[in-house]
């Protein structure tokens, strides 16, 4: 028995899956590999087959077909549940950001019709608009990046819009960062100078002498405990890492508080020399707390007899630490401007990690080697430790060939130049 063709009201043959609705448009629809049915919608039968021909060149590239209705939050969703090994912080901070900048909006379109320039015009609006900072963005950006990922993985796309956007969008005014700042030789004097002799702030040299002449970063030296140091030996053991963090997962209790982490990268687990005066900071703080009978009052993810504690026997973290060099930088330049006017060295505005910076740079300075310095900071990459020594030996450089053209003005062109006893 012949099987009847089904006819449009044009008398059109219609395809299997293709049906005429009773306004006039048309539908198709198919199944899925799990079983579940799709349609797609037309107003023409002519602008249907179109969609069919891309449904047909998708499954025959091995691109899912339901994936055009796939949005970027349900990729989000499936990407939160199989990502592991990032640090609790780290994952959360991660979810706060997209929840907050990405689910509402951009996180609503769907993953198949989404084209680079899409991408683009995001995270100019995260900047021009929400006014957020390049760092900000940059979070924002590695998640996305690695959603993406798991679509073009998982046959939901055939490429990752977000390649290499962000890197395009730094180039341009909104997405500069603020260089990163040293403390000069003489600013770094000022600061631990006036850190000794103020009667108000001299409970904080030891910690901010620490961080200069170690480069640990914030964690490092805030989780330090008295057995991680040998003062006979002379050596930092850096083993882990405090952080103090909002909690958003609701397996955990939820506020912020300490967290002990293992240090940022396998590279960070190392070994830092202490240099003579960190050596002497370690011993005031010591002296300090025997003084006023201050004890580590604190035990977090069992690690207690914390260093750095504050007069309750509570642990310190960066938020504090960064709010009292905003003071030590307000009362030390007003010293100095009591002093003189026109004083020659003032306090710039720094941080905690500016800190770590100058260290570094008082390492590059000193000609150490590029390969100690990795060691010392605990980089796992040596293309950072590269980056920031070419930083700051450019910055040397033009220093140097400052003094080089004075001298050249002043002796150069009226007087020969004597050999040395080298030749």
């Amino acid at each position: 028995m012949a099987t009847i063709k089904r006819k449009d009201k044009a008398r059109v043959v219609l395809r299997k899956g293709e049906v005429q609705r009773p306004d006039g448009t048309y539908h198709y629809s198919w199944t899925d590999g799990n079983g579940k049915r799709h349609f797609v919608y037309a107003r023409t039968l002519e602008a249907l087959r179109e969609k069919e021909k891309e449904i047909q060149k998708d499954k025959s590239d091995g691109i899912k077909a339901e994936a055009r209705y796939v949005t970027v939050n349900d990729l989000f969703d499936l990407w939160k549940q199989l990502k592991k090994g990032l640090k609790n912080n780290t994952f959360e901070n991660y979810k706060y950001s997209y929840e907050t900048y990405v689910r509402p909006t951009f996180g609503k379109l769907r993953i198949a019709s989404l084209r680079k320039s899409d991408v683009k015009r995001f995270y100019n609006r995260l900047a021009d608009d929400r006014g957020l900072q390049a760092s900000t963005i940059d979070g924002i950006h590695t998640v996305l990046h690695q959603v993406f990922e798991l679509a073009v993985d998982d046959n939901y796309i055939r490429a990752n819009p977000t390649n290499n956007v962000l890197r395009e969008l730094k180039q341009s005014h909104c997405f500069q960062t603020e260089k990163r700042r040293a403390l000069t030789k003489s600013e770094q004097d000022l600061f631990l100078d006036f850190l000794k002799r103020n009667h108000t702030y001299s409970h904080w040299y030891p910690v901010f002498a620490v961080m200069i002449g170690s480069g640990l970063r914030v964690g490092e030296v805030t989780g330090l405990r008295w057995c991680d140091i040998d003062l006979d030996e002379g050596i930092i053991d850096v083993n882990h890492t405090l952080v103090y963090y909002d909690h958003r997962d609701p397996e955990h209790k939820k506020g912020c508080y300490f967290n002990v982490n293992t240090p940022k990268t396998k590279a960070s687990t190392r070994q830092v020399p202490m240099l003579d005066f960190v050596k002497e900071a370690f011993l005031m703080e010591r002296e300090y707390q025997e003084l006023l009978g201050i004890q580590c009052k604190v035990t977090i993810d069992g690690y207690t007899d914390f260093i750095f504690i504050n007069r309750d026997g509570n642990a310190q973290h960066q938020a504090n630490l960064n709010k009292a060099i905003r003071r030590i930088i307000r009362d030390c330049n007003d010293e100095e401007f009591l002093k003189d006017e026109n004083a020659s060295v003032l306090l710039p505005h720094f941080s905690c990690h500016s800190l770590r910076h100058t260290f570094t740079t008082r390492m590059c300075e000193a000609g150490v080697n590029v390969k100690v310095i990795q060691d010392a900071l605990g980089h796992q990459d040596i293309s950072t430790t590269l980056n920031i020594y070419a930083e700051v030996t450019k910055d040397l450089k033009k220093k140097e060939f400052v003094g080089l053209d004075a001298y050249f003005k002043g002796n150069g062109q009226s007087q020969s130049i004597s050999k040395s006893p080298n030749g």
